[in-house]
């Protein structure tokens, strides 16, 4: 046998199985020299996908099927895709849609073409020429003419009674779960419709997408400590996007009204089922409106989307169903903290000194001296009531202290317009009425910096470049971030972010 590429260690019969696959690839590649080809082609076109033929042909009984090709009207197509299993007469072939058979007709097919077909293996990639059949079962199928061997796997799928249920293995080999697991590929087939979705929805209402720096000389947009890299042509520091959001204002600063892009944002913090250092969001910024505008247009575009994609706007999850069906509910984060804390009143809310012991005692979280009374206010509402947000649910008004980017309220200037939307006790997104005062916006940023210096490092940078920008005139504008992968989630009835990020970060494998 040729001599191979070292094949790692594994168990005796897989390495046993690997070796058979190698020495039929050397019968291919010898047969495939003498006549001048390679055992790799890349030559065979399919026309048709599988799923595309199964649709087409629904509802049409085997009985017409075989009149048509009786009377000459046979339906030719090429195929091509993965064996995924081989029941003697009948090849079952997957593509990116889904699946269909192939017949094997032994008495029809050269005596080559037979041989080729018997030494293939479950996982190798084929092309196959034919007419559609119907078997007597009710399974379409191509009625094999010509068939063709396009790569040789050489190694086994995993188990094709079990799947793969590896958490481990289908997270670091999501190719082998895509192959084997239909739940996984409806997964991405969804998120993939829910970014589509969400991009053809902003288009419809004359937003324009955009592409902002995803390397940042200073980092901004959101309180989260960044990645740090190095430019070596430069010599200079350089930050990972931790958010795009000054960058798109600065476009609405520039004239355009409504812009959007959906990003790729990097957080140099914790991994868990709802966090990855590496996520997407999707940020929109409208001049001429309010966070009440961005509400009402969030509740119709995921009602929307719910609707397009599942059918209904009641979104089964885990054991719950949460109602997409628009208008959600609002309450204030002040109001929100009094309704599940029933220990606590409004004077409470209002004394510093009162909430600071409470954090720190109650809840046994850390209180620093720089730590205002909106600072506290927010820790005891993430603390004791975000779990707790079941149904879509928009919580407005938050402080002024924790919404640096946010535009303070006309009648309570402790507080912004400003809300965040919670579905399944999750945050889903964040948006506000921006800040357009370039001489407030620079003095937040400096308490941001202030922060910085007492230890806080998701606390923002001083952008100077960008209070510069304010200073030409942000007209009344308001912006809106939203968690990709956590909407996916929700609609992929996904326990964790890793099961709807085709490649989440892992640690290393030793």
């Amino acid at each position: 046998m040729t001599n191979h590429y070292p094949i790692s260690e594994q168990q005796t019969d897989v390495n046993q199985l690997i070796a058979q696959r190698l020495e039929k690839l050397d019968v291919l590649k010898q047969k495939a020299s003498e006549q001048g080809k390679t055992a790799y082609p890349n030559t065979f076109k399919p026309d048709a996908f599988c799923a595309d033929l199964q649709a087409k042909f629904d509802g049409i009984d085997k009985v017409t099927i075989e009149n048509d090709v009786a009377q000459g009207n046979k339906t030719s197509v090429k195929v091509a895709g993965r064996v995924m299993f081989n029941r003697g007469s009948f090849i079952v072939l997957q593509d990116m849609t889904g699946r269909i058979q192939l017949y094997v007709d032994r008495k029809g097919l050269p005596a080559d073409t037979l041989e080729l077909i018997k030494s293939v293996d479950l996982g190798d990639i084929v092309g196959a020429s034919g007419f559609i059949g119907r078997s007597g079962k009710g399974d379409l199928y191509v009625h094999l003419e010509e068939f063709e061997l396009l790569t040789k796997s050489l190694r086994p799928l995993p188990d094709k009674f079990h799947g793969l249920t590896d958490t481990e293995v289908k997270y670091r080999q999501r190719y082998l779960d895509l192959m084997v697991n239909e739940d996984t590929r409806k997964t991405f087939e969804i998120r993939s419709k829910v970014v589509s979705g969400i991009r053809e929805y902003l288009i419809g209402e004359r937003f324009m997408e955009v592409e902002t720096p995803m390397m940042h000389v200073i980092p901004g947009g959101a309180a989260a400590k960044p990645f740090v890299t190095h430019h070596n042509a430069l010599d200079m520091e350089l930050f990972l996007r931790i958010a795009p959001e000054l960058y798109l204002k600065r476009l609405v600063v520039g004239g355009f009204d409504r812009v959007f892009e959906i990003n790729r944002n990097f957080r140099n913090e914790g991994v868990s089922t709802r966090h990855n250092p590496e996520f997407t969001m999707i940020e929109f910024y409208q001049a001429y409106a309010d966070y009440t505008d961005l509400m009402a247009l969030t509740e119709r575009m995921l009602e929307k989307l719910a609707v397009d994609i599942l059918g209904s706007t009641d979104v089964p999850y885990g054991d719950e169903v949460f109602s997409f069906k628009a208008p959600f509910a609002k309450i204030s984060m002040f109001d929100a903290i009094l309704e599940h804390n029933p220990n606590l009143t409004a004077d409470n809310l209002n004394d510093r000194e009162f909430l600071a012991a409470f954090v720190k005692n109650e809840l046994k979280e850390e209180v620093k001296p720089s730590f205002g009374l909106g600072k506290l206010q927010t820790i005891i509402f993430e603390e004791t009531v975000e779990t707790k947000l079941r149904q879509p649910t928009f919580v407005t008004q938050y402080p002024a202290e924790t919404s640096p980017l946010a535009r303070r309220n006309d009648d309570n200037p402790h507080v912004t317009d400003r809300f965040e939307m919670f579905i399944g006790g999750r945050e889903l997104a964040n948006g506000f009425s921006e800040l357009n005062d370039p001489i407030d916006q620079a003095e937040r940023f400096k308490q941001q910096v202030a922060e910085k210096d007492a230890g806080d490092d998701e606390a923002m940078h001083y952008d100077a470049d960008f209070v510069e920008a304010l200073e030409y005139g942000l007209p009344p504008t308001a912006g809106e971030g939203i968690g990709i992968d956590r909407l996916v989630m929700l609609f992929a009835n996904a326990p964790s972010i890793r099961d709807v990020i085709l490649f989440p970060h892992m640690r290393k494998k030793d």
